[in-house]
């Protein structure tokens, strides 16, 4: 049997260079559409500004764009080295979005980044501009058809499973495709990155108009980002909801976790707020509550209900047993594929046949489960809920930190009285790590929440990694986190000098600071 430290490890490290990776993500999503903006302006007015802060915070946005590129290819060789079962099972699925998406979006947004970079003297302004435009459908484009095919880890819809392959098969591209849980996902996320350029772009203006540099500069690029960022986060909350909505109707297990909700509540349930959350006795010592918010954001009713943990747990051990039955039948199938009757009772049990590989963790023979060990599989099917309900709230706290700043940012901007506002730009450049902390949180809350399924319902995730040894998982994992903290240090050194040189650094003769560096 596999070992529970093997399993560990190998989300340990897929969860570290995820991490690592998404980083640089959230930043590379939102400021490709600021250069749209600001190179939009540019081409209408023809005022060399705008074209200068293209230059600008387009150097910001490669620094950023080549170790996104970097941490990310990795991650793909990680299904294959440390997810092999996994990739067995799924990869037919699974690997068509990632493979349209390396074919179409990567090698779309690879070609213009070099256009963009080396074509300002080459192209003329429109045909730069559109170079510029291409570059941000791209990359998101590129996001999209990741997010597709993580939408379908948590919701697996257009597959079914092959008894005569033993794999799960696709049966439905579309399906697939228009997948809710991966649309709602994607707006969200790249929302979400929209957001986080918006406040860096925000934090280094406010940090220029404090310094009294380069102030019309600033003041525009404040501007673009107070009003791109304003539109931004109110999409995430917006989608935010949205998901809500979808993770209720296709990951009841998750939504229960994040709300704390250990007992079915009427309808319409409330929201808590805070909660004195005891995962040892499964229970609330205490909770502050909002009446009925939960149960209009779950169920967009006032009469449906939103199961709670111990009424999932009782009908997961429903599945469970019923899975086994399945599982029993497939290794009758495996061994004579003319065993009708087995046929029939796999064909009958075979929606649950993820719950009964459950218990695979705890007996290779699933006919030989004791009630003990249903009961841990039980157990498994819900993530622990502390960290849950504290991530989810966390994320949503700093995402309303920064619906205030955007929105007062965005009235400043308008009224124009960016030097009576020294707080609020203190307040901007304070925040700069706060999109990043919530975007590490959401992805927390989307990953852990899954838990212990990679595809929910249908494959655990204690079956999916590679025969690997323990010592090797440790070596690659050192590795990675070293690696991978020297290209944050790199990219934190050359952001910061570009950042503190701003648009002097373009070395046009019009800004401060270039006789010094230049």
């Amino acid at each position: 049997m596999i070992s529970d430290e093997l399993v560990d490890l190998s989300r340990l490290q897929f969860a570290a260079t995820a991490m690592y990776h998404f980083l640089f993500v959230p930043l590379t999503l939102g400021m490709v559409w600021i250069l749209v903006i600001m190179e939009t302006v540019y081409v209408m007015t023809g005022k060399v500004m705008w074209k200068d802060m293209t230059k600008f915070w387009g150097k910001l946005f490669g620094i950023n764009f080549a170790l996104g590129v970097t941490t990310g290819i990795t991650m793909e060789f990680q299904f294959g080295t440390n997810w092999a079962y996994y990739s067995h099972y799924v990869g037919d699925i699974f690997g068509a979005p990632l493979a349209i998406e390396g074919l179409t979006s990567f090698f779309l947004e690879s070609t213009m980044i070099g256009l963009f970079f080396f074509g300002w003297d080459r192209l003329s302004k429109v045909q730069h501009l559109m170079v510029t435009i291409l570059l941000a459908l791209g990359t998101n484009l590129s996001a999209l058809w990741i997010l597709i095919a993580n939408g379908w880890m948590q919701n697996p819809v257009g597959a079914e499973f092959n008894y005569e392959t033993m794999r799960m098969e696709m049966v439905s591209f579309w399906q697939i495709l228009f997948n809710p849980d991966a649309q709602a996902k994607f707006v969200h996320t790249v929302s979400a990155g929209y957001v986080t350029a918006s406040m860096f772009v925000l934090g280094l203006s406010s940090w220029y108009l404090i310094k009294r540099r380069n102030v019309d500069f600033a003041k525009a690029s404040f501007r673009v980002a107070s009003a791109f960022g304003l539109a931004s986060v109110l999409s995430v909350i917006v989608l935010g909801d949205e998901s809500g909505y979808t993770v209720a109707e296709a990951q009841q297990t998750k939504m229960a976790a994040i709300e704390a909700m250990w007992e079915t509540k009427p309808a319409p349930a409330g929201l808590a707020l805070v909660a004195g959350i005891n995962d040892a006795e499964q229970k609330n010592d205490w909770e502050i509550e909002v009446p009925w918010v939960m149960g209009l954001i779950g169920t967009r009713s006032l009469d449906k209900q939103i199961p709670g943990i111990h009424d999932i747990k009782a009908r997961n051990r429903e599945r469970i047993v019923s899975g086994a039955i399945a599982v029993d039948a497939l290794d009758a199938l495996r061994k004579d594929r003319s065993n009708t009757q087995a046929r029939a009772l796999f064909e009958e049990h075979k929606a649950n046949l993820g719950f009964g590989l459950l218990l695979k963790r705890y007996v290779a023979d699933v006919k030989q489960a004791t009630p003990a060990m249903v009961q841990k599989a039980v157990d498994d099917t819900v993530p622990r809920v502390a960290p849950m309900f504290w991530s989810f709230r966390l994320m949503v706290a700093l995402g309303l930190a920064m619906l205030l700043s955007l929105g007062l940012s965005f009235w400043v901007s308008l009224k124009g009285t960016f030097e009576k506002n020294p707080l609020l730009l203190k307040l901007n450049l304070w925040m700069l790590p706060v999109p990043w902390i919530a975007c590490e949180m959401g992805w927390f809350v989307a990953e852990y929440g899954r838990q212990p399924w990679t595809i929910y319902g249908v494959l655990p995730t204690y079956l999916s990694t590679s025969t690997l040894s323990v010592a090797s998982l440790w070596g690659s994992l050192a590795g990675f986190v070293g690696l991978y903290t020297v290209f944050l240090i790199v990219e934190m050194y050359l952001m910061v000098k570009f950042a503190r040189q701003g648009p002097g650094s373009l070395g046009t003769g019009r800004y401060e600071l270039e006789a010094r560096h230049a």
